[in-house]
This record gives structure tokens, C-alpha cells and sequence, in this order.
């Protein structure tokens, strides 16, 4: 005995630990979506490339592109271009299209569009990088001693990496110093406070890199921003060279690495380049669906019931809220001490009213139910066995479903229609069961079961019928297995239901 609760123990544990670990891991790992209407951002990119191309020349044209890094998820890509070939090459981080031509004239337009989305996104991969730079030369011997009163206090206010980059930024960025000013020469650009950001860390053998990002927001024109970042032995740091904020903020997209132009045209003069960028809204699962990249969630997704086909999804989007059914006429029978007629007929009853409406439904099977104990009644005074009367019942009860079907057609009620898609089986033996009851334990004991039974039919249909539970077992079907694992202990119940503590009150109260 003790063995047996031993075992069913672990068994309960083990369904809830998987069942809960799988929707954890949906939830928070795979960031499925816990709602049908949430909804993400899928941001579509656009830069437009404009430059003359000469007579007999052959066009090269280099754009860097964003390496696509595991933080945005590309959700399409497209190179738009007249008379021109495309390649994608990827040097080292970076990503560049190369479009090429051998003879075009005139005024040239080309279009690199991307669809990306922050769902579905993780940990940035990314390589290592140097973690030391040998000195930049500096000509001048006033520049040098710039640069050396500007490292000193930098030094003694840093610790590591990560607080001399910051310190380093600061400093530069104060314009009324006289060393940053001399090392600026009055030029004030962000590009020029990163040459001598870089000048200072490189004197202090501390390796630098720059960072060319763009940031997702609406926005009819913008161009890249640039930023920097440093190798620490462990993990990229990233900068922004004029405010020092640490970090790369989570609308920042980053285009490109280097020191190289964003954009090289061989062949091509008056180059110019402009972005564009506008944001929608589309529902999380779609998402995930449309994502071309083959990543954790897109291989769950594929895997999952939403990898079957759409007339196969919606079978299943019935079929999964059977236990849900069950485990609320569980409850019904085995804490509260509800007397159904059958133990999971509710649940096909109130699969029936899915397609019926709970009105008619209810309707139909009052009808059906009466009809049907006349029917065995009448049957029973002729003697007949159990066998040929239930198949009698059945033959009348298909009877009745077309008669009342025919005539709902004729008054204008299509939901009457639905009535075929009653189990007929069920039914019949529904009367069988109610007629037994009747000459067991009289009339008012039949009824009161099959008005138990509809009340039952009922809650079960508005349960099932929830959208928001519909989609989360759909979605999360590890749910089944914590469900499963509550049944097994309600196995082992063995105390008072509500009804018996509310038979027994007199007696209790007689006690006393």
C-alpha cells in the first residue's frame, strides 16, 4: 500500500514538473505569447541609394547591411535594383551587398529593404575581440602632452574596461578643457570626439571600435548613429560616445562595423543615401510564423499544433478542451456529489452545443430526451429485449433530429440544423439510462438527473467555450500533463462531498 503511494506521488510530481517546465519554457525562454491578441512591432527598414553613374563605365555599388545578430530576428529581406546583379558577402561582423552592373546611364536608384522584429530575439552572439591596441602615433608634441594630461585622471578615477571608456568619455566630451580643445581643433563633430576618444585609448593600449546603429522609431528620415565598443576579455561593451550611456538600448539596430563608409560606388558619382523606417503591429503567433530565420521558437512553432494544417488546427482547438470538460465534471461528481447521467455525457452534450448555441441546444435535448422515454416506455410494455428496444430508440431518435432539422430549416432557424451533429449513440442511451432510473427510483429522481445532467452539459459548454483558455491549452498544451496530474490526486479522494456534509446536517445536528 505504501509502495502504491509512493509511486503515484512521484508520478503526480513528475506530470506537474514537465507540464509546468514546458509552459515555462514557452512562456519566458521561447516568449510565446500568453494572450490570442498580443501583439509585437515588425519594423520595416528602407534605405534609398541615389548616385550618377557615368557612360561606359561598370557600376559597382557596396552597401553594409545589419549582421542580424540574435537580438532582431529578420522577418524578410529584399534588394530592389534595375539591370543589376546582387551579392551578399560577410566579412568578419559585418554584412555587405554588392550591387553590379556593366552598363547603365543616367540617374540610378536602388532600394535594400528589411522587415525585423525584437520577438522571438535572444542573447547577442557575438565574436571576441582584441583586448589590447598598441599606440596611435601623434604628431605634435602638444597634442602628445594633450593627451597625456587627459589619460592621468582617467586613470586614477577608473577601475577596469568598462569605467575607463566612461571616464574617457566624459573627459572628451567636456569642450571648455584645453587639451580636448587642442586635440579637437575647434571641431566638435561626434565623429571627431570619437578620433580623439580613440587616441586617448589607444595611448592607454585600450582597443576601440566603432559602432554604426540605427534607431527603430518612426521615422520618415534618419541616419546612422555612431557609437563605440571595446573587448573587456569576456564581453563587448558598448558606448555612446557623447552621452557615455552604457549598453545598447533595445531599439537599437546596429548596421555596421568599422571605420569603412556605410557606402562605396565604383563608377558613380553623388552618391546619397536616406532611411526610412515604419512600424506595424502583428499578432505575436503570426510573428513567429513568418520569421524566415531557423531559431528555438520557429522550430517549437513548426513542431507544435500550430505545424498541423488549418482544417486539422481547428479539429484540435475542439478536441483539447475535452479534458477541461472532464476535469469540471470531475469536480462536479467528486467534491460536490453532483449524480449525472453517465460519468463525461455533459461533455459530449456540451461539445453539441458548440455548434448548436446553448438555447437550442438545450431546446433539442429536452425534446429529443422526452420523446425518446415515451418511445422506451411504450417499448417496455411490449416486453421487447435490451438489445432490438435501444436500437428502436436510436432509429426514432435519428427520426426525430431530421424531423426537427426539416422543420427549423422551414421557419428561418438554421441553428436547428446543428441538431444532427448530436451523438446519437449518447443520446439513446441517455433515455436507456433516464428510463432505468424512472422504474428504479421513480419519476422525480429521473428527472432531477437529467436536469443535473443539462445544468452540468451547461457550465462544461461555457467553460470550453472561454476564447482566452481555448487558445492557452491550444498553445501551451504542457498544461495537460499538470491537469493530469491533478486527477490522479483527486484518485485518492476519499472524503465528504458538499451534498452528503448538507444529507447529514440534522444528524450532525442531533449529535449535538
Amino acid at each position: 500500500m505504501r509502495s502504491q503511494s509512493l509511486h503515484l506521488a512521484v508520478l503526480v510530481i513528475l506530470l506537474a514538473v514537465i507540464g509546468v517546465g514546458v509552459t515555462v519554457y514557452q512562456i519566458f525562454v521561447l516568449q510565446i505569447p500568453l494572450t490570442e491578441h498580443e501583439t509585437d512591432h515588425l519594423w520595416n527598414i528602407e534605405a534609398k541609394i541615389e548616385f550618377q553613374a557615368s557612360s561606359d563605365v561598370p557600376i559597382k555599388t557596396k552597401l553594409y547591411v545589419p549582421p542580424l545578430d540574435s537580438r532582431f530576428v529578420s522577418v524578410s529581406e529584399s534588394f530592389i535594383s534595375k539591370d543589376y546583379g546582387v551579392t551578399v558577402d560577410q566579412e568578419e561582423d559585418n554584412r555587405q551587398i554588392t550591387w553590379s552592373a556593366r552598363r547603365v546611364t543616367g540617374e540610378q536608384t536602388l532600394f535594400y529593404r528589411l522587415v525585423v522584429t525584437a520577438r522571438y530575439g535572444g542573447e547577442t552572439t557575438e565574436t571576441e575581440g582584441p583586448v589590447y591596441r598598441d599606440p596611435i602615433e601623434i604628431e605634435g608634441e602638444a597634442e602628445q602632452e594633450a593627451v597625456e594630461t587627459l589619460i592621468q585622471p582617467i586613470r586614477q578615477y577608473s577601475a577596469d574596461i568598462e569605467t575607463f571608456i566612461s571616464e574617457a568619455i566624459k573627459r572628451v566630451n567636456k569642450t571648455d578643457d584645453d587639451a580636448v580643445q587642442l586635440l579637437l581643433h575647434h571641431d566638435d563633430s561626434v565623429e571627431h570626439k570619437v578620433n580623439v576618444l580613440e587616441l586617448v585609448l589607444a595611448s592607454a593600449h585600450v582597443p576601440m571600435e566603432r559602432v554604426h546603429t540605427v534607431l527603430l522609431n518612426k521615422s520618415n528620415a534618419q541616419d546612422p548613429e555612431l557609437w563605440v565598443r571595446s573587448y573587456n576579455g569576456q564581453e563587448w561593451l558598448y558606448f555612446n560616445p557623447v552621452t557615455g550611456e552604457r549598453g545598447l538600448p533595445d531599439n537599437r539596430l546596429v548596421w555596421w562595423y568599422g571605420d569603412a563608409p556605410l557606402i562605396d560606388i565604383e563608377g558613380g558619382a553623388n552618391p546619397t543615401i536616406s532611411f526610412a523606417i515604419s512600424s506595424s503591429e502583428v499578432n505575436a503567433i503570426r510573428l513567429g510564423q513568418l520569421i524566415d530565420n531557423a531559431n528555438a521558437t520557429t522550430r517549437f512553432l513548426d513542431y507544435s499544433l500550430y505545424g498541423l494544417p488549418l482544417n486539422d488546427q481547428q479539429i484540435y482547438h475542439l478536441i483539447i478542451m475535452i479534458p477541461v470538460g472532464v476535469l469540471f465534471i470531475l469536480l462536479l461528481r467528486n467534491f460536490i456529489g453532483l449524480q449525472t447521467l453517465g460519468t463525461f455525457t455533459p461533455v459530449l452534450v456540451a461539445l453539441a452545443f458548440r455548434e448548436t448555441g446553448l438555447a437550442f441546444g438545450a431546446a433539442f435535448f429536452t425534446i429529443i430526451t422526452a420523446f425518446g422515454l415515451l418511445l422506451r416506455s411504450y417499448l417496455e410494455y411490449l416486453k421487447l429485449q435490451l438489445l432490438p428496444r435501444l436500437s428502436v430508440v436510436l432509429t426514432f431518435v435519428v427520426i426525430i433530429m431530421a424531423v426537427i432539422s426539416l422543420f427549423s430549416h422551414k421557419l428561418g432557424m438554421e441553428s436547428g440544423l446543428s441538431v444532427s451533429l448530436f451523438p446519437m449513440v449518447i443520446l439513446t442511451m441517455m433515455i436507456e439510462r433516464l428510463s432505468i432510473a424512472w422504474d428504479e427510483r421513480g419519476g422525480n429522481e429521473a428527472f432531477k438527473k437529467g436536469v443535473i445532467t443539462l445544468i452540468a452539459a451547461a457550465g462544461a459548454y461555457y467553460l470550453m467555450n472561454i476564447p482566452a483558455l481555448e487558445y492557452f491549452m491550444f498553445t501551451f498544451p504542457g498544461v495537460l500533463l499538470v491537469m493530469a496530474a491533478f486527477m490522479l490526486l483527486m484518485g485518492k479522494y476519499r472524503g465528504y462531498r458538499l451534498t452528503e456534509l448538507v444529507r447529514f446536517k440534522a444528524m450532525l445536528d442531533d449529535e449535538r
